[in-house]
């Protein structure tokens, strides 16, 4: 299990450089590709992986400083043995630069979600500004009875301000999928 800790303000997830591939163990994979930005590259990824029997928990994907070029980040649950099969074939696709699998690699991940609280009361409006402050939040919009609150982080965090938050109402709520990165001085895997 990847181990999460902070050091100036930055939350990194440890793992071992080194992962023993188990058959049948089901866990979460981070699975970063950079491709070339053309027409259906979504498309042949998703229908990839739905192939083997398995679904995209999250996604995102954004263009990278190159021209052309996207960087996607999946997390998909599944069977070690099955995840390794698809990212060497997510490999072979033409628009395929660069495929890699971070679950058992030291990276860094953040997410963003948009939480639209209920803050009719006064008391709540207070109680929710606080955890704001705690949680490195922002708050982005308000109204008469509501406050829309912007949360980056790691998941945990996001669901710990969820939880915190629930009590008062949810109103509404949008989350990124996760977007990760291979922590700098780690040693190269293969590609």
């Amino acid at each position: 299990m990847a181990d999460i800790t902070g050091s100036a303000g930055l939350d990194t997830i440890k793992a071992p450089l080194f992962r023993e591939v188990r058959k049948g163990e089901v866990r979460k994979h981070i699975i970063t590709l950079t491709v070339r930005n053309e027409l259906g590259v979504l498309a042949r990824i998703a229908t990839l992986i739905a192939g083997k029997g398995y679904n995209i928990e999250g996604l995102s994907v954004g263009e990278t400083h190159e021209k052309g070029i996207s960087r996607m980040t999946l997390e998909v649950i599944g069977d070690d043995v099955v995840i390794d099969q698809v990212v060497k074939q997510l490999r072979k696709l033409i628009d395929s630069l660069k495929v890699k699998d971070l679950t058992d690699t030291p990276h860094v991940e953040r997410e963003l979600a948009l939480i639209k609280v209920h803050t009719a009361a006064p008391r709540a409006r207070d109680e929710v500004l606080r955890l704001v402050e705690i949680f490195r939040a922002r708050v982005v919009d308000v109204s008469p009875e509501t406050y829309t609150v912007e949360i980056t982080g790691t998941e945990e965090k996001i669901n710990a301000f969820i939880d915190l938050v629930r009590p008062f109402g949810i109103r509404e709520m949008a989350r990124t999928g996760k977007v990760a990165m291979k922590r700098e001085g780690t040693p190269q895997e293969e590609e």
